[in-house]
Formats: C-alpha cells, sequence, structure tokens
C-alpha cells in the first residue's frame, strides 16, 4: 500500500510547497501594494495580437492560494478515501490536470487563454464524474458536460466579437456600441459555470464523482470559476444597465429554489451539493447590488467551510458501506468525534453562525441588500433563503448526528486515520478563523451599513427561525415517505427536482425526443416506408412471378378459372344490356 501514498501523497506535498510559496509572494504583494503583469506576444497580424498573459495581483493571488490549500487537502484525504482504488494514479492526474486548468482561468487575464482552462475544466470534470463507470455517472457527465458547453460556446463567441479590438485581454478593452453583446455573452457564461437557473440541474448531477473531486468541485474549482469570471469584467459589465437587476433576479430565485429542494432530499451528497448552488447565489446576489469584493469575500470564507463539509460527508460514506441515505444513518457522534466536531464547524459557518468565518461574509451581503434600494418581494425571497439554509444544515446535523440509529445491524465503522483528520484541522481552521483573516487583511471597511436594530438583528432572528424549522422538519421525515397528502407529495417531488428543472433540461427532453424516435422507426422506416418501399415491392413483384409461373405450367384448374370468369361476366353483362 506504500505506492498509494506516495502518487498522492507526492500531489499534495507538491499543492502544500506551492501554497506556502504563493502566500509569501501574497504577502508580499499585500506589503508592497502592487501588480505585476507578464505579457508574451505570440503572434500580431493586422493590428490583432495574440498573446500570453500573467496577472499577479492580490485577487489571483489569494483566490490561488486557496485553491492550492483545498486541493493539497483533498489529494491527503484521497489517499484515505481511494485506497482500494485499482486507477489512483489516473485519479491524481486528472485532479492534478483540474486544478491546473482553474490555475489558468485565475492567472490568465487573456480571453483566449481562459479559453484553454475554461474548456480544461469542463473536460477534467467530465472524465472526474464518469470515473465510477455505470450508467448514473455516465448520465451525469453528460448533463455536465453539455450544460457547461454553452458557456464554451459563448466564450468562443466572444473571442470572435473582440477580434476588432485589437487584443483579447481585459485590461485594454472599450466600451463601444457593441460591447453589450459580449456582456451578454459573459454572463451567460458565468450563469451556466456557476449552475445558476436555468443552468441549474448539472450541479446535483455531477455529485456521481468521488467525494473528494466533489469537495474540490463545490469549493474552490468549477461551479466557483463563473463567479471569478463575472468578478474579473466586474469593471466592464457594471457599465450596462441591465447586468444588475438581471443578475441580481437570477440569483434570487435560485438561492430559494435550492433552499427549498435541499429540505426535501434525503441524499447527503445532494444537500450539500444544494447547498452549494446556494451559496452561489448568495454571490451572485452581491455582485448584482455591485459589492463585487463582498462577492470574493464569500467565495473564499465559502471555500473552506464547503471543502471540510465534503469532507466530513466522504468520511461518513466510506465508513457506511457507500451509503449516502440520511434515513439509514443517525447516533454517530459517539463513533467518529472529530469527524462530527468537523461538520458542526462547517454547519455552522455555513449558517452565518457568529464569528465564524461564514457570518463576516454572509451577514455583509445581507446588510448590504436590506441597505439597498431592493424590491420588498425579493427582499422576503432572499430572508426565506437564508432562513432556508439553516433548516436544512441543523436538519442534516440532527439527522445524521444525534437522531435514531438506523443503520444496518452487521456494521463495523472503523477508527479514524491520519490521512482524514490532518485535511479536517486545517480546513477547520479556515471555517474559524478564515472569515476575520481575510477581513482584516483584503476586505477592511467593505460593506459598511448604518442599520437600524431591527434590521440589525433580522439576519440573526431569519437563521434562528430557520435552526428551528429544520428540528422540526426532522421529527416529520417519514411523512415525505408515505405520501400521506397527494397534493404535498407531488409538491414534495417537484420541489425535489428543483423545481421540474431536472426533467426539462434533461430527462424531459430526452424522453420526448426518444418516444418520438421510436414511433418514426417503428410506424415510419420498420411500417409504412417498408410497406410502400423495398419490402413492399420485393412482395407484389414476388407474387406476380408466382402467379405468371403457376401460368406457364398448364395448369387445367386456373385456365377453366379464367374461362369460367370470362364466361360469367359476358352472361351478366348480356342479361344486364
Amino acid at each position: 500500500m506504500w505506492w498509494v501514498f506516495f502518487v498522492s501523497g507526492s500531489f499534495s506535498v507538491l499543492f502544500f510547497s506551492l501554497f506556502f510559496l504563493l502566500s509569501w509572494f501574497f504577502f508580499l504583494i499585500l506589503w508592497e501594494k502592487i501588480s505585476i503583469l507578464f505579457t508574451w506576444e505570440i503572434y500580431s497580424s493586422f493590428g490583432c495580437v495574440f498573446d500570453f498573459s500573467l496577472v499577479f495581483d492580490w485577487i489571483s493571488v489569494s483566490f490561488g492560494c486557496v485553491v492550492l490549500l483545498i486541493s493539497a487537502c483533498v489529494m491527503l484525504f484521497s489517499c484515505e478515501y481511494m485506497a482500494e482504488d485499482k486507477f489512483l494514479p489516473r485519479f491524481s492526474w486528472l485532479v492534478f490536470l483540474f486544478v491546473l486548468s482553474m490555475s489558468f482561468v485565475i492567472f490568465i487575464p487573456n480571453f483566449v487563454a481562459i479559453l484553454i482552462g475554461w474548456d480544461g475544466l469542463g473536460l477534467v470534470s467530465f472524465l472526474l464524474v464518469i470515473y465510477y463507470q455505470n450508467f448514473k455517472s455516465l448520465a451525469g457527465g453528460m448533463v455536465t458536460v453539455l450544460m457547461n458547453r454553452i458557456g464554451d460556446v459563448m466564450i468562443l463567441l466572444s473571442i470572435g466579437l473582440l477580434c476588432s479590438e485589437g487584443s483579447f485581454s481585459f485590461f485594454f478593452l472599450s466600451v463601444d456600441s457593441g460591447f453589450w453583446v459580449v456582456c451578454l455573452m459573459l454572463l451567460v457564461a458565468g450563469m451556466t459555470k456557476s449552475a445558476q437557473i436555468p443552468f441549474s440541474s448539472w450541479l446535483p448531477a455531477a455529485m456521481a464523482a468521488p467525494t473528494p473531486v466533489s469537495a474540490l468541485v463545490h469549493s474552490s474549482t468549477l461551479v466557483t470559476a463563473g463567479v471569478f469570471l463575472l468578478i474579473r469584467f466586474f469593471y466592464y459589465l457594471d457599465k450596462m444597465w441591465w447586468f444588475g437587476p438581471v443578475l441580481f433576479f437570477v440569483s434570487t430565485i435560485t438561492m430559494l429554489m435550492a433552499g427549498i429542494a435541499a429540505n426535501m432530499e434525503n441524499d447527503l451528497k445532494k444537500i450539500i451539493a444544494l447547498s452549494t448552488l446556494s451559496q452561489l447565489g448568495v454571490m451572485m446576489a452581491a455582485l448584482g447590488v455591485g459589492a463585487w469584493k463582498l462577492a470574493l469575500f464569500h467565495l473564499y470564507t465559502h471555500a473552506m467551510f464547503k471543502a471540510l463539509l465534503f469532507l466530513c460527508a466522504g468520511a461518513f460514506i466510506h465508513r457506511s458501506q457507500n451509503s449516502q441515505d440520511l434515513r439509514f444513518s443517525g447516533n454517530v457522534w459517539s463513533r467518529v468525534p472529530v469527524t462530527v466536531s468537523c461538520l458542526h464547524v462547517s454547519n455552522l459557518a455555513l449558517c452565518g453562525a457568529p464569528f465564524m468565518a461564514g457570518f463576516y461574509s454572509k451577514d455583509m451581503i445581507l446588510e448590504t441588500i436590506l441597505f439597498g434600494d431592493t424590491s420588498l418581494i425579493i427582499l422576503f425571497m432572499i430572508l426565506l433563503a437564508t432562513g432556508l439554509t439553516a433548516s436544512y444544515s441543523v436538519r442534516l446535523s440532527f439527522s445524521v448526528l444525534w437522531g435514531t440509529f438506523n443503520f444496518y445491524s452487521c456494521h463495523n465503522w472503523s477508527d479514524e486515520k491520519l490521512c482524514e483528520v490532518v485535511p479536517m484541522m486545517f480546513l477547520m481552521a479556515g471555517a474559524v478563523v478564515g472569515g476575520s483573516f481575510f477581513m482584516w487583511f483584503l476586505f477592511y471597511g467593505e460593506g459598511l451599513c448604518f442599520l437600524g436594530s431591527v434590521n440589525k438583528f433580522l439576519v440573526l432572528i431569519i437563521i434562528v427561525a430557520g435552526g428551528v424549522c429544520g428540528w422540526w422538519m426532522k421529527s416529520f421525515k417519514g411523512v415525505y415517505e408515505e405520501k400521506k397528502f397527494v397534493f404535498f407529495s407531488k409538491s414534495f417531488y417537484g420541489f425535489t427536482y428543483m423545481w421540474f428543472l431536472v426533467q426539462l433540461s434533461s430527462q424531459g427532453v430526452a424522453k420526448d425526443s426518444l418516444k418520438v424516435g421510436s414511433f418514426v422507426l417503428v410506424q415510419g422506416d420498420r411500417g409504412w416506408f417498408e410497406f410502400l418501399g423495398g419490402q413492399g415491392s420485393f412482395s407484389l413483384i414476388k407474387k406476380i412471378i408466382c402467379f405468371g409461373q403457376e401460368l406457364s405450367f398448364n395448369s387445367v384448374a386456373i385456365y377453366m378459372s379464367i374461362v369460367f370468369f370470362t364466361l360469367g361476366c359476358f352472361f351478366c353483362l348480356t342479361f344486364l344490356v
């Protein structure tokens, strides 16, 4: 088993080394207050320059540190989680390519080079989703890659439209009459990669990937690439008057839909995936109101506690015979105390509990929305989504940790391993002190709002009310299964399938197209086309030939039949006339 630790451990050491090196560079940039831009001109033709650029500013370097830290922890966790996998080297190289593609998106301000990383994320994510070779993984991988291809096409069209600008770098863009088309394409690209409505169905489908991959994807790489792209281009996107309202409206609906679906879901990994979708809506809402620094702040804090949450879920799944159903778990706090403690910390940070990482960013975003000029309906939806976040977090804690023991009678929960505990400790430190660290170093003074006492405590009241609702919902978990109420059961399935987005984007479209194809195949190609075409002509010619052969055999019966038929026709015509 030494080669298992060598393969994954070597990548983990590499990521940790790059993390410490980049952290030193990050503090140097903050101290000197500088930004570094490297540019290599590759080709120039008719005033259009193709160059390769690298930008090292506080945004790219800080986000790179977060990605490398989480990647290192995930690879160290994989030493235990994927220890029995025969193809661990392939898995490790795929994760390395995944991180490399994300680095292209982070450090390169050029549209063409961003497309390399953007396409790389889509391709490698497809290979990781179908890592377990079964039909469910294949279906999830196809939905993921096809949905993300929409964003890839938008980036390609943007590159074509920017040929008139003379450069593909976002440092040299100019706002002209046709620039709104480029902004619209960038908005659609960011929405597809970050799974905003109506492109949300691929995010839970991507849960077919191994849990360490899910921890990496849902914290700092694939789904956050869309948010990071919009943050990078926010200076230009914000010049469009429609950008903020459209993004704010779409993100609010996404938050509400994800919160309702997470409260109705019983799959452990899908609950966390829908939680990621809800928090992506929070980041997009911050961009919609113009607070791009707060969106970046929440991106960093969310990466810490969401990666920790996925690693804790992976530890539970690894010990419960790969069962992800909440109904087959419970009362595990005495078996894995460190994992349970980390899960509590990540859940508290997700809810926005005071002085945790999520509190500093999420509370500032909600206060900024309350301080601004917002519709009452939209504000109600945002507060409801915030309460639902606390609801499904408390429901998850009660069902998995303190609920009744519902697992199989014969089971064996092994002790916690060092390869699991060490990455959890790193990420738990980020989930506890990460919010205050980033606030003091990067975002001090952002989101300064003067609210009344009622509005100031409104978010905390909503969180407490959502937690009480989650405790109440865990007691009535069986109502969903027994389907006592017809209306409620139909509504339950509608909410679970994300307002039927799953059927509308994948299953429903495929079902109707397959029905039409089957009808055309049976009634057309194998039916009337054959009857009127080759098979029908062949049958008719065959009958004519057989009749001619019978005539050529001088059959007396046939000749007598023809004579009597002719005489009968003659007499009938004679009498009728």
